[in-house]
């Protein structure tokens, strides 16, 4: 009766009791497949849909647009293997990167993580507010201020419940919430794709600029992830194999991310898609145009809910000395009070959005660094030194792990000298032909930290 008291702790629509302490080997449950779900429902957002427009809009054909799309989902293949360390050590990835960047050589990335965590779960919380908005005022029910705010509150309060409740309550929402959205995107599949004119010819020559332009947002989405994976595989047995979870989240990732790329790609072939929701629209019945409108809201719903939760881990990691329902409550007030700057405040969205864009230059490099260590080590890792502080295996020299460090600043360098965005251009982009290499920081970070350490750091051995 204990076992079973223990084991029922992570429950659905009950208040989860773990944070970032390792989980307990009588309490892990499930399978692989709960991550398929999650990955699937979280990027079942109308953000793709965007993305692939955006890549027509930088000169590229269909074929070559729908070719990006592909390839930026199978990053999730990336993104799902390194969920394979919260298997070993049962806690959150960003405790786990203490071992490539030292305890207190980790603490600027995951000030960083939660910035860019609360940046895009306010952008997923205004999408979604503004599409239930429209929605209010096509079946006449309410409009003006006195509607957003009631749609903010609506949106706010679904994000909220589900990520306070925590790890088997997301699993749970994801999963269920994917079968409805699965169904509505694919209705809209079917009123998109037959009109889609493959054989137009592109806008402009694209070039270097607009094929890196492309690759950059494509793969954005997929790369700010790597600082979550193991947040939701750290309750599963340590038996799972690493080819069940690669194979399983990477599917579920890589299905919702590409058909809704496609999407976006064959709209942009045959509406103007600046206002893209407005876009998609006018490619729609009008009788499915209010479920459209819903869909658009729960896609950006599912994609905050992950976000959020992490967030509340992610505090924890920076020493809030809270439980994690606790700590989600300061997340979830910054959330609300940016979204209401979002929506009542002209141009913070914009400001917001290029602000978060331009992170890039360090969470690409951190995820080299990250998963060149993981492989290094072939995920283990010593779980209990990654909580002891300074007694610890990883605390390395005042805190700081000089390598990591210095592959880390070594990407950052590249990827600010490639980078092309609205607040900064780096020197190089000219002389790349307008080239953005932002991405190819990560590539740097990574092959850097092999080099420096690939004779030293070896994968933890448990004593039998």
């Amino acid at each position: 009766m204990g076992q079973q008291e223990t084991a029922d702790v992570d429950e659905v629509f009950r208040v989860e009791t773990h944070g970032i302490d390792p989980i307990p080997d009588a309490e892990r449950h499930g399978s692989a497949k709960d991550l398929f779900w999650l990955w699937f429902g979280s990027n079942l957002t109308f953000t793709y849909v965007i993305n692939g427009a955006l890549a027509v809009a930088f000169g590229l054909s269909f074929w070559q647009a729908t070719a990006v799309v592909v390839i930026g989902g199978l990053s999730f293949f990336a993104i799902s293997a390194a969920g394979l360390s919260g298997i070993r050590t049962g806690t959150a990835t960003l405790v786990i990167s203490r071992a490539a960047f030292g305890v207190r050589g980790n603490f600027p990335a995951g000030v960083l993580n939660w910035v860019v965590s609360i940046g895009y779960t306010i952008v997923n919380t205004v999408v979604g507010t503004l599409a239930l908005e429209v929605f209010f005022a096509e079946i006449g029910w309410q409009s003006g201020t006195a509607g957003r705010a009631v749609a903010l509150l609506v949106t706010l309060a679904l994000t909220f419940a589900v990520a306070m409740w925590g790890h088997a309550t997301v699993q749970f929402a994801e999963r269920w919430m994917a079968y409805v959205l699965a169904a509505g995107f694919g209705v809209l599949l079917l009123f998109v794709l037959p009109g889609t004119d493959t054989a137009a010819p592109a806008a402009a020559a694209p070039g270097l600029s607009g094929w890196s332009l492309a690759f950059v947002v494509m793969l954005a989405g997929p790369f700010s992830y790597l600082p979550m994976p193991a947040d939701y595989t750290r309750y599963l047995p340590r038996t799972t194999s690493l080819r069940s979870i690669t194979w399983m989240g990477a599917l579920g990732g890589f299905l919702s991310s590409v058909a809704l790329g496609v999407a976006g790609v064959a709209a942009a072939t045959q509406a103007d898609m600046t206002d893209a929701v407005a876009g998609a629209e006018s490619l729609l019945p009008g009788w499915f145009q209010p479920l459209f409108l819903a869909l658009v809201l729960g896609g950006s719903v599912t994609n905050s809910i992950i976000t959020l939760y992490s967030s509340s881990l992610n505090l924890q990691v920076l020493g809030i000395p809270w439980s994690r329902a606790r700590a989600i409550v300061i997340s979830a007030a910054v959330t609300a009070a940016g979204s209401l700057a979002a929506l009542f405040l002209t141009d913070f969205t914009t400001s917001l959005l290029s602000f978060l864009s331009l992170l890039i230059i360090v969470f690409a490099p951190w995820g080299g660094v990250f998963l060149a260590d993981m492989l290094l080590r072939r995920c283990h890792y010593d779980a209990d030194a990654l909580h002891d502080g300074s007694a610890g295996a990883y605390w390395y020299r005042s805190g700081y792990h000089p390598a990591g460090i210095t592959a880390l600043l070594t990407g950052m360098t590249f990827a600010a000298l490639t980078c092309d965005s609205e607040l900064w251009t780096g020197p190089l982009v000219a002389p790349l032909g307008g080239a953005d290499l932002t991405l190819l920081g990560s590539v740097v970070s990574g092959l850097t930290y092999w080099a420096l350490t690939r004779s030293r750091v070896a994968a933890y051995a448990p004593a039998a």
